[in-house]
């Protein structure tokens, strides 16, 4: 960060995979404190380099004594900068210090009574001396390092925390970042605030100067293009660069023929109208949909959209004449689940992995650090209307990955008419923003019905509602069964080609919120 904004301090947070350190980032700016995840092979050179105000060594997969063990550079240990190693992190705080760490007769996972020496403790200050924590780890740290106090146990953890304040140290074996730890914010807020000294002053006006700034920096005077996909990431990333660089940029929505039902409709009225936006509508459905005939494979179809993507652009572009830079809404959880150096590739996203190689534009991604609930944030801060920063999140390919096998415009109009019934259904019953996200899945299979007198042959429908605050993990949806009766009733009544609906009732991991 560059100018005033070089006035906000900084958290780093080194990522030792599993998906912890997002999490953890996300919990520190919601305490109000910027935050900024780096390698795990981060040097203390390098990591002092960021002038942070502490650093967070995060959980991860590995044992500290395994063969291929991610190690930490030890002298960050000696930068004088708080740090707080959790999970793994506090293991390999008390190994690197001189502590022991031992595999236990069993493992530790889920939830478990801890207790805290409250007496001169920073970190448990003001909590309870017992308190539920989410463990998850076969190893302890059976022995503090010279120096430490230990300030928490549990059963299988005989040092569940421990804190050395001379030397701004401090670990601790369970997870305060997820839910399921009900008082680890305000453990994490002990550490920020009074440990490290750190200022609650990352806003949401905040973030919308620190990503203005940026995208001046990187646009200056040249020409910009945004695509509109109709959901909310596009859209705020669209109103970031349209505050940061004016009529330099231009919006182009390309009504791929795979969106929800009044999608189109919405995007234009929104931008073109109430935003006075410079707005290239571009019909291009029959398009996709003969560039996906015959494609079945989930990858495939992605790879498909995100080239013909491209290839519009690079259309519309040329068209305007010296336009060189595509804005994307890309996020944080978009970049994990596309693969990182300790995070496995889960599948490729629209905005990150189906690009083609040979792209003519230099991205312009203000959100990639963001997420969702940070995005929505910013977008009600930036007057965008409550239908679009709360529409539910909506993958790039679209329709098209919630259909199991060829896309087909009858498959199209089936889907999208079952869809529309299911939001409705859950707006009627108040649940709309309950859900992370509600939608249909087509499967192009037939399967035996009967309506009337006479037998059928048509698609199930897979209803599917999830739980979540990022979409790193989820939970599926106890909707009550009426809703579900409501749903079902008037899917099979109403949609030609629907004769069954089923209901999805996975959870994220082991399954993905995205059937494909």
């Amino acid at each position: 960060m560059s100018g005033e904004l070089e006035d906000f301090d900084k958290v780093l947070v080194f990522d030792f995979g599993a998906q912890y350190a997002q999490l953890i980032a996300r919990r520190v700016r919601e305490a109000h404190v910027f935050s900024q995840i780096v390698p795990r092979d981060t040097t203390a050179a390098e990591a002092a380099g960021h002038e942070p105000t502490a650093i967070i060594l995060s959980g991860g997969p590995a044992s500290v004594y395994a063969e291929d063990a991610y190690d930490v550079d030890s002298a960050i240990f000696e930068l004088g900068v708080p740090v707080l190693g959790i999970c793994y992190g506090h293991q390999l705080l008390a190994h690197g210090m001189g502590g022991v760490v031992d595999r236990r007769e069993s493992g530790e996972y889920g939830k478990a009574d801890l207790t805290a020496e409250i007496e001169g403790s920073v970190l448990f200050s003001e909590l309870p001396e017992e308190q539920p924590v989410w463990m998850s780890h076969g190893d302890s740290v059976v022995k503090a390092p010279p120096g430490f106090q230990t300030t928490a146990w549990t059963d299988g953890s005989p040092v569940a925390a421990m804190e050395d304040p001379s030397r701004h140290l401090y670990g601790v074996q369970f997870h305060p970042e997820v839910a399921h730890t009900p008082r680890g914010q305000e453990l994490l807020k002990r550490f920020l605030y009074d440990a490290a000294g750190a200022r609650p002053t990352w806003t949401h006006v905040s973030i919308i100067e620190r990503a203005v700034e940026s995208i001046r920096e990187q646009v200056g005077d040249r020409k910009v293009i945004c695509g509109l996909s109709g959901g909310v990431d596009s859209a705020v990333a669209a109103a970031l660069v349209h505050k940061a660089v004016g009529d330099q940029l231009t919006c182009v929505f390309i009504d791929h023929g795979l969106l929800r039902y009044g999608e189109a409709e919405q995007v234009v009225e929104t931008f073109d109208r109430s935003f006075h936006m410079n707005l290239i509508h571009v019909e291009a459905g029959e398009r996709f949909v003969g560039a996906l005939r015959g494609v079945t494979d989930p990858e495939r179809k992605r790879k498909i959209i995100g080239e013909t993507f491209i290839r519009v652009f690079e259309e519309v572009a040329a068209d305007l004449k010296d336009v060189d830079l595509l804005v994307q809404g890309t996020l944080y959880p978009d970049i994990i689940e596309s693969g990182t150096k300790d995070a496995a590739k889960i599948k490729s996203h629209h905005n990150v992995g189906g690009l083609p190689d040979d792209m003519q534009f230099e991205l312009v991604e203000p959100l990639r650090d963001l997420f969702k609930d940070e995005v929505r944030a910013v977008g009600e801060e930036l007057g965008l209307p409550d239908e679009i920063v709360w529409r539910q999140p909506f993958p790039g390919p679209g329709l098209a990955i919630r259909i199991i096998g060829e896309v087909t415009e009858e498959r199209l109009e089936i889907l999208r008419a079952a869809d529309h019934i299911i939001t409705e259904e859950v707006r009627r019953a108040g649940l709309y923003r309950d859900l992370w996200q509600s939608f249909g899945v087509l499967a192009a299979i037939r399967t035996v019905g009967v309506q009337g007198d006479e037998r059928t042959y048509a698609h199930p429908l897979i209803l599917r509602a999830v739980t979540s605050d990022d979409a790193m993990t989820a939970d599926w949806a106890r909707l009550p069964f009426d809703v579900l009766e409501r749903i079902s009733s008037r899917v099979i009544n109403e949609v030609d080609g629907i004769n069954r609906v089923t209901y999805d009732i996975s959870s994220k991991p082991p399954a993905t919120i995205e059937w494909e």
